[in-house]
């Protein structure tokens, strides 16, 4: 009895007897384990949603059978009866065993060796090793993400959250995504990128714990200002920096295509050229510039003087959100009046932006709140959008990012 209980231990069954193993041919012409078990006494006739015990109803459809962990070089699956009970609250069902979440063909070890895989390899060599197909890893991250949620709560004790969207397929598919600033983990991500789906976040954490939230940090989209004063009426909405600081990059570049443009309508098409390939110059801050990139910077100030005013006013407003408390807000106060009296109407119309969400910007400087984390764990988001292609839907991408990001990844097998 002990060897039994110890074999099955190996196999990650718990809770079981062990009747027989047999081996097994596979059409590829490999020998596998097959182990007929059935659930012990305490665990019979229970229901497979809540547990309770409840009275038999019929045999079911006869034998079923699991994929447990492999033996060696071997395949090996568990086999039991499967009958049916009928439970007063959720009707007839098959009965639930003690190695196996319900609907799901593999035992628990199993999953959970799947799903620690999953976030810490790459598809190819996750599914040679188990042996299972990349969709069926889909369905099993779901499961497990799924079991993990159940247990713990992510949204309990919410302060500060920041609020995004990344694309995770071509033609404009987007997931929205919330994470917590203080542990860093990520809460939630849905498909979509609007009030209806921002609606369903705050549904989900309650108007109890809507009202706790403190600080919400996002960019300039309208319809997450909207949701916010909508749900959260105690919340400060912080306008991420480098969302601001990405309009002023925009602002310059559109001074340079102008430029260009006058340059090769005056027939100037050296200066027009040697402006083209200017870009990068512009754009990065002056400590990360190469020596090519400051001699064209020295070009520009020479010969064109909006240009490098241009640039100049970026990096004044890139300066800005390097401090924080009032001295920051009277900086940007500077900015944007330097940037009204430019005389180049692309930061004229900037300014006039800013002032529209001055609010939310000086929000940001005062507490100090940008988006940073968010566009940190969209970038390792992207990178598992390139390992979920291959699933037919976003919901296995999303039990993938909760698993990888929001700490719900299980242990491996038998370690704590």
């Amino acid at each position: 009895m002990r060897s039994a209980n110890m074999f099955l231990g190996a196999l990650g069954v718990e809770r079981a007897v062990m009747q027989d193993c047999v081996f097994e041919p596979l059409p590829t012409g490999q020998q596998a384990y097959v182990v007929r078990v059935r659930p012990t006494k305490k665990e019979q006739g229970r229901c497979a949603v809540c547990g309770r015990h409840c009275p038999g109803y019929d045999r079911g459809e006869g034998v079923r059978r699991w994929r447990a962990m492999d033996l060696g070089m071997c395949m090996t699956w568990v086999e039991a009866e499967a009958p049916r009970v009928s439970c007063p609250r959720h009707g007839v069902g098959v009965q639930r065993v003690p190695w196996a979440r319900a609907g799901s063909g593999f035992v628990y070890a199993f999953e959970q060796l799947c799903a620690w895989l999953a976030v810490r390899t790459d598809k190819t060599t996750l599914s040679s090793l188990l042996r299972i197909a990349w969709r069926t890893v889909g369905a099993i991250v779901e499961r497990v993400a799924q079991a993990a949620l159940a247990q713990f709560d992510p949204l309990q004790g919410l302060l500060r959250i920041g609020i995004d969207e990344v694309a995770y397929r071509k033609g404009h598919y987007y997931l929205t995504v919330v994470l917590d600033h203080d542990s860093g983990r990520l809460l939630w991500a849905s498909p979509g990128r609007n009030e209806e789906t921002l609606h369903c976040f705050f549904d989900a954490l309650g108007p109890v714990r809507c009202k706790q939230l403190q600080l919400v940090s996002a960019d300039a989209a309208s319809y997450i200002a909207n949701v916010v004063r909508e749900r959260c009426p105690n919340a400060v909405l912080c306008l991420d920096p480098f969302h601001i600081v990405k309009w002023a990059t925009e602002a310059l570049d559109e001074v340079r295509r102008d430029v260009w443009n006058q340059l090769r309508r005056d027939g100037k098409k050296e200066q027009a050229q040697s402006l083209k390939r200017s870009r990068w110059a512009l754009w990065k801050s002056p400590e990360s510039l190469t020596d090519k990139q400051r001699c064209k910077l020295s070009e520009i100030e020479k010969d064109n003087q909006p240009l490098f005013r241009a640039y100049l006013l970026k990096e004044q407003l890139r300066e800005v959100f390097t401090d924080s408390g009032g001295y920051a807000r009277v900086q940007l106060q500077g900015f944007v009046a330097m940037a009204a009296r430019s005389g180049l109407a692309p930061f004229i119309k900037l300014a006039s932006r800013i002032r529209s969400h001055q609010a939310g910007i000086d929000a940001a400087l005062v507490h100090g709140l940008s988006n940073a984390r968010v566009e940190s764990a969209n970038n390792k988001l992207r990178l598992l959008t390139r390992l979920a292609f291959g699933f037919h839907s976003p919901a296995p991408l999303i039990s993938l990012a909760l698993l990888k990001l929001g700490g719900l990844c299980p242990p491996l097998p038998g370690r704590l």
